[in-house]
């Protein structure tokens, strides 16, 4: 069994073609499309190899243009927009099949003192009071469609514990909130910029969920297409990766089927490591389409 930790960072790890010019390679999980956050995640480690280690990423933008072929690679192409003294851009397009698929800029900023304040964590329970994702997912897995079925019986890099269930278990009307206890299965290594790829390749995950539940749907539900539109993210404060994270998440809007969903991510001790905002295609299939 192969260790999920470290296809995940293998994952992340691109290869120089050229200067500026970088090649990611996709995991065999069974999907028909490359996973979202693994184009955030690779994408930033390409933007960051660009990058002096003194500078940290504290923003990324994203748009998906296309959906990725897992089965080829994906060339990343950076343009060094600027090198500022306290500010650095960078500029990444995601390439397949001659086409761009993906569509990134990311901001990086030497460490300053300055004013600060933060939001206050959710009062939830913690991780060790709730139900494990596997424990979860085996009431209804033989449920699923064969690809996600594949995904959720792998070894995957992350554990899940949501803080409530409803959304798997009803079809009600529920308010348009969510709060999830993430962990990385392993441990990850010292090192602040891949923290922040790994954190970004996470940030995709369960954030699109929150926008189903007001109509008494989930990201299972195979009425539904559904795909990340847009991406964002700022990096507040560093965080090591070696405990449960807790992603809260809402979702203000959707309409002309997007959803559209905010989050937040906190250590386990309340410090507000980073923010996120996406909008995704919520799409309601209709019969023979």
């Amino acid at each position: 069994m192969s260790d999920p930790i470290a296809e995940l960072l293998n994952t992340l790890t691109l290869e120089r073609l050229e200067h500026n010019l970088y090649r990611g390679n996709s995991p065999k999980v069974g999907w028909q499309r490359v996973f979202g956050g693994q184009v955030i995640g690779q994408a930033l480690v390409a933007a960051q190899q660009t990058v002096e280690p003194e500078y940290g990423v504290h923003s990324l933008h994203a748009y998906f243009l296309r959906p990725g072929d897992p089965t080829v690679p994906i060339i990343y192409q950076v343009d060094r927009i600027r090198d500022g003294r306290s500010f650095v851009t960078r500029r990444v397009n995601a390439i397949q099949h001659g086409h761009a698929i993906f569509s990134f800029m990311a901001s990086f900023q030497l460490a300053e003192e300055g004013l600060e304040h933060q939001a206050e964590m959710p009062d939830v329970p913690t991780p060790e009071e709730l139900d494990s994702d596997g424990e979860l997912m085996r009431g209804f897995i033989d449920k699923l469609p064969q690809a996600m079925k594949t995904w959720w019986e792998r070894p995957r890099p992350f554990e899940f514990r949501p803080v409530v269930t409803d959304h798997y278990l009803t079809r009600d009307s529920l308010e348009p909130i969510q709060h999830v206890w993430i962990r990385t299965l392993g441990e990850v290594p010292d090192n602040r910029p891949l923290r922040a790829s790994i954190l970004a390749y996470a940030s995709d995950m369960t954030l699109l969920d929150a926008a189903t539940f007001p109509h008494g749907r989930s990201v299972w539900d195979p009425q539904l297409q559904m795909a990340s539109l847009d991406h964002a993210m700022w990096f507040h404060r560093p965080n090591d990766l070696s405990d449960w994270l807790l992603y809260t998440s809402d979702s203000p809007s959707a309409m002309g089927s997007r959803g559209f969903t905010r989050g937040m991510i906190f250590s386990r001790d309340g410090t507000h490591i980073a923010s996120v905002a996406q909008e995704g295609l919520m799409r309601v299939r209709t019969p023979n389409k």
